[in-house]
């Protein structure tokens, strides 16, 4: 283990070195970082070997990272900012997702109707493109320091755009476990596994509000939510160890956590708190990132096929349109409507987890499509992320909100 632990931190360190470099190129740092990942995989130099990668402390500590990152998202989430745009954001973020759904289902449906697939793997393709990867995105919010209308649409975005991809794909799991298997998952239990990661840490937001509420000096204001963000992940912990296949979303209970106590506090308690977290916060970035990017064999972009092509422009033509959609019936703001879309097409992180689990339903009933799909979101992973960091770059760029954050200059 201390031979692994090493081997992360040295990962790490290169990893930082490897994001500032790209940034003197004036690209986001998690270029880099992903570049850097997908290099000291198992694949490639294999610092980061499988038996780094696959150690069960690593798999908790990410899921303790992901609690970390959910404040990013959640301490943005104030209600009397959120409820000057909230129906659009909600309209919009329904739109984007069940739009890239549909596009997506729809073109695999013609393409494997025609080459004699079955057609509940194009809803199953359809359900793991819906979803949006928001540790991407949000660290070129981070890095590049942007703020303005597509920026305080996206953040907000993030956890809900995760709550309705969740949703939508498990739904789809559950009907093709139905549709395949002898025992098929209940949707009402899919519905709980969804919301749970969300009750968890409105219940202990809500408690770390109540006593926040009663803390004066900022040591005992930071130790009180970093403890109880501790509770927040281990009760997670505590209910993922009772399931057949661990699926709670840790980012969801730090988001959900961190909205609810955001909302109770002082300005000055939140920055407070916030301006020590936010280190912790840039760290947990890096070690999810090399830990989504690792697994990527960057040999897959070589031998990637049409339906990996396909798969990546449907998405990006269903994240656009459904995102221009929303932003256009609810009038959100021309820069909204016009680019939004552009940050919202990194996608591996969530896109390997969810791949994960549909090969784990179709691996015994129908193998050769657990194959086919598989194939098609790795190979699209490595490919398409390395194209959405940039596309996501630009447009924050074309929205002029790059270095518009608060002491937001460029390096």
């Amino acid at each position: 283990m201390v031979m692994d632990l090493l081997r992360l931190l040295a990962s790490v360190v290169i990893a930082v070195m490897a994001g500032r470099l790209i940034a003197k190129l004036n690209l986001p740092p998690i270029l880099g970082w992903l570049i850097a990942g997908m290099i000291l995989g198992p694949y490639a130099l294999n610092l980061l070997s499988d038996s780094v990668l696959e150690a069960t402390w690593l798999e908790a500590a990410e899921s303790l990272l992901e609690c970390v990152f959910g404040l990013m998202i959640g301490t943005e989430m104030i209600w009397k900012e959120m409820k000057k745009a909230g129906l659009s954001i909600l309209v919009t973020t329904v739109t984007e997702s069940l739009g890239t759904f549909v596009v997506v289902s729809l073109v695999f449906g013609v393409i494997f109707a025609v080459t004699g697939v079955p057609l509940y793997l194009a809803f199953m393709f359809g359900g793991i493109a819906l979803a949006t990867a928001p540790a991407p995105s949000l660290s070129v919010v981070n890095t590049l320091k942007t703020d303005g209308p597509v920026t305080r649409t996206l953040i907000p975005m993030a956890a809900l755009d995760d709550l309705v991809g969740a949703l939508v794909f498990f739904l789809v799991i559950a009907f093709v476990s139905a549709h395949i298997l002898t025992a098929g998952v209940p949707v009402t239990v899919v519905l709980f596994l969804v919301f749970l990661p969300v009750l968890i840490g409105i219940v202990t937001g809500f408690v770390t509000g109540k006593l926040l509420q009663h803390t004066k000096r900022p040591g005992t204001t930071l130790a009180v939510m970093v403890l109880m963000l501790l509770v927040s992940a281990g009760i997670g912990f505590a209910i993922n160890s009772m399931l057949s296949t661990p699926v709670l979303n840790f980012m969801l209970i730090g988001m959900s956590f961190s909205t609810v106590f955001a909302n109770m506090v002082t300005e000055e308690q939140l920055a407070g708190m916030m301006k020590v977290m936010n280190p912790v916060i840039g760290f947990a970035m890096v070690v999810v990132i090399l830990k989504l990017a690792a697994p990527l064999d960057y040999h897959l972009i070589f031998g990637a096929g049409i339906y990996t092509a396909v798969y990546i422009v449907a998405r990006a033509i269903g994240k656009y349109s459904g995102a221009y959609f929303g932003a256009a019936v609810t009038h959100a703001p021309r820069t909204v409507k016009k680019y939004l879309g552009f940050t919202l097409l990194p996608h591996s992180g969530v896109s390997l987890v969810f791949t994960g689990i549909a090969v784990s339903v179709l691996q015994g009933p129908a193998p050769e499509c657990a194959q086919i799909i598989q194939g098609t979101i790795a190979a699209a992973a490595v490919i398409n992320e390395i194209i959405a960091v940039f596309v996501a770059k630009k447009g924050f760029e074309w929205a002029g909100e790059l270095y518009q954050a608060k002491g937001g200059a460029p390096a």
